[in-house]
């Protein structure tokens, strides 16, 4: 990957740490290493290789970030995105290391243009009643709850938080995060029962009008990459693939 493409990837890269905090973070070399009790979520809870040329030290380097996600009761988890490079997945090949959840992170130019039609909503400032919602939509058991009221609670750039509603249930959700130049997506998420009507596409729109109304010329979000769903939704929207990354666990003993 050219100079210019990795200079992009390392800019969305700092913007999800910045949008989506863990709990705590420690520098190994240019590993970063993002642990988050409260909450299960892999990239919060993952070592993050920011430089493809630190491979030194790779045995002792593997074995202290293991003992640092056992004391979180946390499997290790690599997650490698084009920054990572070839030689660290070539060893873990070599290794046995099982590689899962492809995901992908997307991007749309954000102008009026492109939120032109969308309502205005006015974000939620209550962490808990967010989580709640989501919890609900997600139905998700309320054990979650405090471990995403903790995350949103510690975002450091603006969070739009976003409920839709019918007849006082919630149906969808959302969290904007804007930061500067950008409008990160997070939590979008729609009832089973309500999917397939638009609603997410209406959250979203609304979100990023948000933004766009503070400053933010680029929206992107990240994926899974079966999220076939998600995907069509997102393209449709105007998002467009911009990289690539996916997880990776040492093999069971």
């Amino acid at each position: 990957m050219s100079d210019p493409l990795l200079a992009t990837v390392r800019r969305f890269e700092a913007a999800g740490f910045r949008a989506w905090p863990a709990a705590t973070t420690h520098y190994d070399g240019t590993w970063l290493i993002r642990l988050t009790p409260g909450h299960p979520a892999k990239r919060l809870n993952s070592v993050n290789p920011l430089d493809a040329r630190d491979m030194s030290g790779l045995d002792e380097r593997i074995g202290r970030a293991e003992s640092m996600f056992r004391a979180q009761a946390r499997p290790l988890t690599f997650r490698m995105s084009p920054l990572s490079g070839d030689r660290l997945s070539d060893h873990f090949d070599r290794e046995g290391w099982s590689m899962f959840a492809p995901s992908v992170v997307m991007r749309m130019p954000l102008d009026d243009a492109a939120v032109s039609n969308a309502m205005d909503q006015i974000p939620l400032k209550d962490f808990s009643r967010f989580a709640a919602a989501h919890a609900a939509v997600q139905d998700e058991a309320a054990a979650r709850k405090p471990g995403l009221t903790e995350l949103l609670d510690a975002i450091e750039p603006e969070a739009g938080l976003f409920v839709l509603e019918r007849e006082g249930t919630p149906v969808a959700t959302a969290v904007c995060v804007h930061d500067g130049e950008l409008a990160g997506l997070f939590e979008v998420a729609t009832a089973p029962s309500e999917r397939g009507k638009g609603h997410a596409r209406r959250l979203v729109l609304s979100a990023l009008k948000w933004a766009r109304l503070k400053g933010a010329r680029d929206a992107w979000l990240q994926v899974e990459a079966d999220n076939e769903a998600g995907r069509k939704l997102y393209t449709a929207l105007g998002f467009r693939d911009l990289y690539r990354y996916h997880y990776r666990r040492p093999p069971t003993p």
